[in-house]
């Protein structure tokens, strides 16, 4: 009995445990199942928290997309804004220039002016060579690495392109500097010598300033350019003055000295470059203080590319090596350089043919009075067709950032604004001078003969509307990447402004009006050619309603009405009066201003350009509202 008592408790003893145990299993598999379901909880969290950054990095690239696409509308028109700027500018500096010419002739004389032009027709050939194409060049370059956030090569652009202009500067700086006296002697115009000299550093500080306006220029921002272009014209006007006073008082003491007369122009025309000198040197500290401030704000760091969640990926895209980079550099500029030198020697060879074939005629007494008074026409020209240059500069990075992202329709739309803004100043430029060429010859360069002046003002009117559109068609070929056309197309074209030149002087002996009447020929023939060659690559077809019979008829209307307002005027005002320069302004000012207004209303009433076109023009919206005022929109 007590052995089984034992045996029983044993058995009771024995299952104790093992029922321990398994509640101690129970235990921790409730332990296990709990966690378990902690986990899927905690899964289900993260699960959601990704979907959640996912919707949230979804809903940044759908607001990057919307903003992008934003960019995209503001970018058709933004160009237009940006030329605008320039244009402003340029048109500001023209009439600087213009004002500060008149007193510089006053002291230096028309055969002073001579020597003036002639010494700038060779500096600007040198500098297109060693320079003026740079800020396009570059603009471009810079203009299509930055929408492929290439930032590193942005700067590797910007090095290579100051070691070019060191050497290309250098270069030009020497053949005009020691080249000087036999340049001069070539031209038929041995004084012109210390214009060359006193020129030649300027190609050097120009070549620099070239490198760091495209820069900015092709950071799509075109007011550093403008704001440079206005210092440099103002110290341009200041120290020209100065200079040519007292170097032209200096030439009358060298011309006593040595029995001539030629000193005291000769003087003078180089006291007048050498502001141009000055004015350049001062817009290239500018632009080196522009670079140090906003530098590194305008071409960050590469900081890779950004995800959908908002981070961004690790840059692994390659840096172009610095041999590609002046390679790339080189095959962009050699056309561009190329075109532009043929497209702007014309004035260098008329230099050169006028005067060896005026002097086969019998007629070499005249060339320097002759070239002297074109290049007072040039000055007046000069200052419409700057708007076509400062578009030229905004549209080339504008339709190469279009072209990177290959949107056709954008390209399409910046040819058309392009060419219609142009057209839009242009025309009614050109019938302005002709109409009033009498008063404004004669409110310019008082006190002397105008009457050749004033026919060839007349007749080269015409030119500013061709230079205009050939400047700009240029700018467009080249900024949609067909950079050898605009070279072919000036090279024909110079093969026959050469020989109407020849036949006009020689043959029919038209003198000076042989140049201006080439002179248009040459930019027509252009023209026609790079409407061709926009043509078979866009498929593109100038509005010619808008672009070219509205401002037309426009313009047409405002001539008659600028012409019949100052005749009004000059009738009623005493005539001892109108022989001053203030007599003449009182009766131009009115003509001119009534002759603006009356051209937009003309444009406005012949629909020149749709609401959205205004907008988008300077003061668009201040015009927009004042013509929907007058029911004319």
């Amino acid at each position: 009995m007590d052995s089984e008592k034992e045996n029983s408790r044993y058995r009771r003893d024995t299952r104790r445990p093992h029922s321990e145990g398994a509640r101690a299993g129970y235990h921790d598999d409730g332990i296990r199942t709990a966690q378990r379901s902690e986990g899927t909880r905690a899964g289900q969290y993260s699960d959601s928290m990704r979907q959640a950054q996912h919707a949230g990095g979804t809903r940044t690239a759908q607001r990057n997309d919307r903003a992008q696409s934003g960019q995209k509308k503001n970018g058709a028109h933004n160009f237009i804004v940006q030329g605008s700027i320039l244009a402003i500018a340029g048109i500001v500096c023209r009439i600087i220039g213009m004002f500060y010419r008149i007193p510089l002739i006053d002291i230096i004389g028309t055969k002073g002016n001579g020597y003036y032009t002639s010494a700038y027709s060779i500096y600007n050939i040198l500098l297109i060579v060693s320079s003026y194409s740079l800020p396009l060049a570059i603009s471009k370059l810079i203009s299509v690495r930055l929408a492929n956030n290439r930032y590193e090569d942005v700067k590797r652009v910007l090095r290579i392109a100051l070691l070019y202009a060191t050497l290309a500067g250098g270069a030009m700086f020497a053949v005009m500097f020691f080249g000087s006296s036999r340049i001069a002697v070539m031209l038929g115009k041995p004084f012109c010598e210390y214009a060359l000299k006193t020129l030649a550093p300027t190609i050097w500080i120009m070549a620099y300033l070239g490198v760091l306006r495209g820069y900015f220029q092709g950071t799509g921002s075109m007011v550093p350019t403008a704001v440079s272009q206005i210092f440099e014209q103002v110290v341009n006007a200041v120290i020209s003055i100065v200079m040519a006073y007292l170097l032209f008082n200096y030439g009358l003491r060298s011309n006593i000295v040595y029995s001539e007369t030629e000193y005291s122009y000769a003087f003078g025309a180089a006291g007048g470059t050498i502001g141009t000198g000055a004015g350049a040197a001062t817009a290239l500290i500018f632009f080196i203080i522009m670079l140090l401030i906003f530098g590194r704000t305008i071409v960050p760091a590469d900081r890779g590319a950004l995800r959908a969640d908002g981070s961004r990926a690790e840059s692994r895209r390659r840096t172009e090596s610095y041999g590609t980079v002046m390679k790339t550099l080189l095959l962009t500029l050699l056309p561009i350089l190329v075109s532009s030198t043929i497209y702007n020697i014309s004035t260098v060879l008329d230099d050169f043919i006028f005067s060896n074939a005026m002097n086969r005629i019998g007629m070499a007494a005249s060339v320097v009075l002759l070239w002297g008074v074109f290049g007072e026409y040039r000055i007046l020209f000069n200052i419409p067709v700057a708007i076509a240059n400062s578009m030229s500069s905004s549209v080339i990075p504008s339709l190469s950032n279009a072209v990177a992202v290959k949107d056709r329709r954008l390209i399409v739309t910046k040819i058309r604004l392009s060419i219609q803004f142009t057209m839009l100043i242009a025309i009614p430029a050109a019938v302005g001078m002709a109409v009033l060429a009498d008063p404004i010859c004669n409110l310019l360069y008082h006190g002397q003969d105008n009457a050749t002046l004033i026919n060839v003002l007349r007749l080269g009117s015409i030119a500013i509307i061709f230079f205009s559109l050939s400047t700009i068609t240029n700018a467009i070929l080249q900024g949609l990447g067909h950079l050898t056309e605009p070279l072919i197309n000036s090279a024909l074209s110079l093969i026959i402004h050469i020989g109407v030149l020849f036949a006009l002087i020689l043959v029919c002996r038209l003198s000076l009006y042989a140049v201006i009447i080439a002179n248009i020929v040459f930019a027509a023939v252009v023209s026609l050619f790079n409407d061709i060659c926009i043509h078979k690559h866009v498929k593109f077809h100038s509005d010619f309603k808008k672009t070219f019979i509205a401002p037309l008829i426009a313009s047409a209307v405002m001539g008659v009405a600028a012409m019949f307002i100052y005749l009004l005027i000059s009738i009623l005002l005493p005539q001892q009066l109108l022989k001053g320069r203030v007599g003449l302004l009182i009766a131009l000012m009115p003509a001119i201003g009534a002759a603006v207004i009356i051209y937009l209303i003309m444009l406005l009433l012949l629909r020149a350009f749709t609401k959205e076109e205004l907008i988008e023009m300077p003061m668009g919206r201040t015009l927009y509202s004042i013509a929907s005022r007058l029911r004319l929109m």
